[in-house]
């Protein structure tokens, strides 16, 4: 039976309502889902202006239109999953600056270790720091120095004994 206009086809989308419905819930598989999209369909027939074409299966009409708006909303629903997965995703990525208390301690420690490279002496502060801020070797620090390798070798042992006795008071 043909129904000409959107009169005609809302009186069809009444009748055919209940099948539509269930339609449309095996088709997006959740029932407010398929409702809200069987609102949309009603909505979309409403707003068909007079000039509609003679339409020759009423029920394939509304059931096409009402298949198509549920794959808009599951293409839609699924795009939003995605941006909100994104975001989601990106606010659990771990802010990799330390935190006000390790930074705190860091700095605890520095003014620790400067204090024990202070209460060195100067060849044993000297070498250490040659060692390991400038990277020399043993045989360059010892010539720095005008010293044996294995006084280098004392003096480093020396100095970072001492700057771990003094982190360990400390604890």
């Amino acid at each position: 039976m043909g129904h000409r206009g959107p009169s005609g086809l809302i009186i069809s989308f009444q009748e055919y309502y209940g099948d539509l419905l269930r339609f449309l819930a095996r088709r997006t598989g959740n029932r407010q889902w398929a409702a809200d999209v069987a609102q949309e369909t009603y909505l979309r027939l409403a707003s068909l202006q007079e000039a509609t074409p003679e339409v020759g299966d009423a029920r394939a009409y509304i059931f096409r239109v009402a298949g198509n708006l549920a794959i808009d909303s599951m293409r839609k629903e699924a795009r939003l999953a995605a941006r909100y997965a994104e975001e989601d995703a990106a606010i659990h990525v771990a802010d990799p600056s330390p935190l006000p208390e390790t930074i705190l301690l860091a700095r605890e420690r520095l003014a620790l270790l400067e204090e024990a490279l202070k209460e060195l002496p100067p060849n044993a502060r000297q070498a250490l720091l040659m060692s390991r801020v400038d990277g020399l070797s043993f045989a360059q620090i010892a010539a720095e120095l005008g010293v044996s390798e294995s006084m280098v070798a004392k003096y480093i042992a020396q100095a970072l004994r001492a700057c771990r006795d003094r982190l360990n008071q400390e604890r």
